[in-house]
């Protein structure tokens, strides 16, 4: 027995050589005309060498892959992610900038290169603000081997279909709209329609008695979708990589990035054909405009010949699969109390320049001068110390093979999709959704939870409305993993975190190519030293990027005039329109105002007498004057 095996584990690495491919892409990116939905044609859709839809990109598992991005913008940067893959050994090529990497500048080339060790339904995103929201985005499906012999349940023929939303403006015209003290709400752009894969009115022909394997993927930016199907059922086997014991659902809600393959069973007959549905979370949605189809409906289609299917309408949509109780096929108990908690808050709120911020306990995400992964390079032995990243970046340190927790606490009133690099976690508690009317509950570990066997594990996962969720995972895999709302608006935020995972292994197992460097060269971008750029004392962060000061404590001087006056405006025009409404002969205003005993006397005494503490009496006249002009 014992002089066998080192033969039949040769025989197996050479078997894997000899199977595993290269596959070599060249894109480069560029605007293209598109009219996705129908209604509106734009010419900045981003495309790869002029097409959009962009491929869909297959590999099986243990293949290379060598992608070559270039940048044919003129004036914009680029980057690339490829949405679940671990990178284990590549954290260099994870893709988010000023992370893992400097961005692509116009006319230059980055490669990504590294090999699969996973399966299962991926996707390819740019990770530049806005650019995936505007078709820089495509499904990456990574099989088991050959023909899928390996795949664990029966199927016939395999789909890929995306769901998303789509909007008329572009990411530069909406992200500076929506970052303004204008938008101080931080209401979220409505899109003006939601796309099947990448159209509207979808079909989709099949053959009777067959069964379809399908990945479904949420490439959107913004909004969950429900699906649904007229007199089919979806059987759930994989999510976001993650083989699942089958679990058979009516309906399936799929927030942005997460990812579930299902099996389809056709019917027998073939006389007619039936609606495959598509409806957006309208409660992410701050208004709602008349215009905007809510329901999409699509066609699975047994006859040509006869006529398509009406929209098929449920009465509730509370019947969706929950995910938190899926179970994976490989069982892996929950991990034991964690040897490292990280506990965080999420809040929207303004800062000093008016404009609404994503936060995690109180601190929003600011891009360091220095990528992340430069900065574990180069620091040495103050890599393991959380200072040298930044202060505004959200950075934890974790150590090797450390069973890590994260408690969020949700104190916002949406729901929020919260993505993970590197890993997939277990999902160990999910607290139910408070609603808007309630107050935030965060989690009480002290409290009874109802802790799955056997959780559920994936990389994309929901918190409710004013609500909480706890995951977990081991830290197995050294590299610098972006932690972030994968809503797209959050993100630009500021709704994120970083993760340095042993980063004395990240020095002594990986390292950063010339291609890697050249990007920061070209865009004259520092990648050594601490987050300011330091490389002579690494805690030293003096010129450091820092968020937007906090608004001042209280109301200004500007303020409470401003409030002093509506308050006598809003007084004033209520007793007219009850008087004028009343009144049966006299309706003259001066008269009406002295009735009321108001003269300019009062105004001026009134205001006065608010201000008194708040400046000297120029400012106050200053003030007021400024308000009045």
């Amino acid at each position: 027995m014992f002089v066998f095996e080192p033969v039949l584990l040769a025989v197996l690495v050479a078997s894997t050589c000899v199977t595993a491919k290269t596959h070599t892409w060249n894109f480069t990116t560029g605007f293209v005309n598109a009219n996705p939905d129908g209604v509106y044609e734009r010419d900045d859709v981003i495309g790869l060498n002029g097409q959009w839809p962009l491929p869909v990109l297959e590999a099986d598992k243990g293949d290379r892959i060598e992608l070559y991005l270039t940048n044919g913008f003129e004036d914009y940067n680029t980057s690339l992610h490829f949405h679940g893959l671990f990178q284990n050994g590549t954290n260099s090529m994870d893709g988010p900038e000023l992370i893992t990497q400097c961005p692509i500048p116009p006319g230059e080339t980055m490669l990504y290169n590294f090999t699969v060790d996973q399966v299962g339904a991926y996707w390819y995103h740019s990770h530049t603000a806005g650019q995936y929201g505007d078709g820089m985005r495509a499904a990456f499906i990574v099989h088991d081997g050959s023909d899928d012999d390996d795949f664990p349940y029966e199927y016939d023929e395999e789909f890929t279909f995306t769901i998303s939303e789509w909007y008329h403006e572009s990411s530069v015209d909406l992200i500076p709209n929506f970052m303004s003290r204008f938008n101080p709400t931080g209401a979220e752009p409505i899109p003006q329609n939601f796309l099947f894969n990448d159209t509207r009115n979808f079909t989709w022909n099949v053959e009777p008695s067959k069964t379809y394997k399908v990945n479904l993927i949420n490439v959107g930016g913004f909004v969950s979708q429900y699906l649904w199907m007229e007199d089919h059922t979806f059987k759930v086997v994989q999510v976001d990589g993650v083989y699942t014991q089958p679990n058979e659902t009516d309906m399936i809600y799929i927030t942005v990035a997460q990812r579930y393959t299902v099996l389809i069973e056709t019917k027998d007959d073939t006389s007619r054909n039936y609606a495959l549905m598509q409806r957006v979370d309208d409660t992410m949605l701050d208004v709602i405009p008349k215009d905007l189809e809510l329901n999409g409906t699509n066609y699975i289609v047994y006859n040509e010949s006869a006529g398509l299917p009406e929209e098929y309408k449920v009465e509730s949509l509370d019947i969706f699969l929950d995910d938190f109780w899926l179970e994976p096929l490989e069982a892996q108990e929950a991990y034991p109390d964690p040897d490292y908690q990280i506990v965080v808050d999420v809040a929207m709120d303004n800062l000093d320049d008016g404009v609404n911020y994503a936060f995690f306990n109180n601190l929003t995400y600011v891009a360091p001068k220095v990528p992340v992964l430069g900065t574990v390079f180069s620091a040495g032995e103050d890599a393991i110390n959380p200072l040298v990243y930044g202060s505004n970046t959200n950075s934890f340190v974790l150590e090797k093979d450390e069973v890590i927790e994260i408690v969020l606490n949700n104190l916002d009133t949406g729901k929020h999709p919260f993505h993970l690099h590197g890993h997939v976690f277990q999902t160990v508690v999910r607290g139910p959704d408070y609603g808007e009317e309630s107050t935030p509950v965060p989690y009480n570990a002290s409290e009874a939870h109802d802790i799955p066997e056997n959780p559920m594990r994936r990389d994309t996962v929901y918190v409710n409305p004013q609500s909480y969720f706890v995951i977990r995972f081991k830290a197995d895999n050294p590299g610098v993993w972006f932690f972030h709302c994968h809503i797209e608006w959050h993100l630009d935020q500021g709704l994120a975190l970083v993760l340095i995972e042993d980063p004395l292994s990240i020095q002594s197992q990986q390292n950063l190519d010339d291609n890697w460097k050249r990007m920061c060269e070209v865009n004259n971008m520092p990648y050594v030293g601490n987050a300011a750029a330091n490389t002579e004392n690494f805690l030293d962060l003096t010129d450091e990027n820092v968020q937007v000061k906090n608004l001042p404590a209280g109301f200004t001087a500007r303020g409470i005039v401003a409030l002093v006056f509506s308050c006598i405006a809003g007084i004033l025009g209520c007793v007219a329109i009850g008087l004028y409404g009343l009144a049966a002969t006299d309706d003259n205003p001066v008269k009406l105002s002295q009735d009321l005993g108001i003269d300019e006397e009062f105004i001026q005494d009134e205001t006065s007498s608010q201000l008194s503490h708040n400046g000297s009496k120029d400012t106050t006249e200053k003030t007021a004057t400024e308000l009045l002009n």
